[in-house]
């Protein structure tokens, strides 16, 4: 039995790491990939593996990810090991860039995207409230919150506006349905 890679893309403050964490905690079944990212280690938010620049480089040139990407002036790579995760059986949960789908998807057959999404108001509070940024990069993040996927990759959309149990449950929904 092979896992399945579900990638979860969406603009920055749409709740993509909490709503990870919550499914992944009402379904045990499921994994959390830990990203590695140039990030200094106490900016908050997800949990992931930080390193710095020329680390990252390092890593990448031995072939340590699996895939790996810039963002935001940042470096952001998925660990490598999750292939055996994979062939074990477990399905894992991976916060995505959009601009990484397309390889994603020829290097992981078979993957599924969710797409969050969140009313802009709300993505603008959620900004806010982690405190990482500043009202200017605030802006630039909510001006690039419509940014299209690939059209090569179909994804499930799932409104993140409201309540966070609602959204879990959906999602768990799609990934999980429930026979008649």
């Amino acid at each position: 039995m092979t896992g399945r890679l579900i990638a979860v893309v969406g603009p920055s403050g749409v709740g993509k790491d909490t709503v990870m964490t919550m499914m992944a905690e009402n379904a045990p079944s499921l994994g959390v990939v830990r990203r590695v990212i140039t990030r200094p280690a106490d900016a908050g938010g997800e949990d992931f593996d930080s390193v710095d620049v020329e680390t990252f480089k390092h890593m990448q040139s031995r072939g340590d990810f699996a895939l790996s990407w810039m963002a935001h002036g940042l470096h952001y790579g998925i660990p490598g090991a999750i292939r055996s995760s994979l062939t074990g059986g477990t399905d894992l949960l991976v916060n995505l860039s959009r601009g990484v789908l397309e390889e994603a998807c020829q290097k992981f057959p078979g993957l599924i995207t969710i797409l969050l999404t969140a009313r802009p108001e709300v993505l603008a509070a959620r900004l806010a409230e982690r405190g990482r940024e500043d009202k200017a990069d605030i802006a630039r993040r909510l001006g690039r919150a419509n940014f299209a996927l690939p059209e090569s990759v179909t994804a499930t959309e799932i409104d993140n506006s409201g309540a966070l149990d609602a959204t879990v449950d959906r999602t768990l929904a799609v990934l999980y349905p429930v026979s008649a």
